[in-house]
């Protein structure tokens, strides 16, 4: 079956980075666009970003461009999401997606159009 496992939370200051990692198994990583979302407490979970299958096509969420960056390896199946200049607004638990898309453009997910999800993992930003 299908695993989205995703790693690298934590706590961490305002103005610091972290890197979180998904490991994808059971689907053939490449025929999918990736995208990462996030749900603060109490919110509804909002779309990240997202890359294209091949990697050479990103879109970001305004609240994120700019300060986070994802990528991807299809060698070793695996979407990551740097996220800088963190703040006290980016707290929030962190999912990875997958969407079953053909062509090599990214674009904006809503949290229906995906296909599979992680479970996540949690990003606390003190101020």
């Amino acid at each position: 079956q299908v695993q989205l496992v995703e790693s690298g939370g934590g706590l961490v200051q305002a103005g610091g980075s972290l890197r979180l990692s998904c490991a994808a198994s059971g689907l053939t990583f490449r025929r999918y666009h990736m995208g990462w979302f996030r749900q603060a407490p109490g919110q509804e979970r909002v779309f990240v970003a997202s890359i294209s299958w091949g990697g050479s096509s990103t879109y970001y969420a305004e609240s994120v461009k700019g300060r986070f960056t994802i990528s991807r390896d299809n060698a070793k199946n695996t979407v990551s999401l740097q996220m800088n200049s963190l703040n006290p607004e980016d707290t929030a638990v962190y999912s990875c997606a997958a969407k079953r898309n053909g062509n090599n453009i990214a674009t904006f997910y809503t949290k229906d159009a995906m296909d599979y999800w992680g479970k996540g993992t949690l990003v606390t930003v003190s101020s």
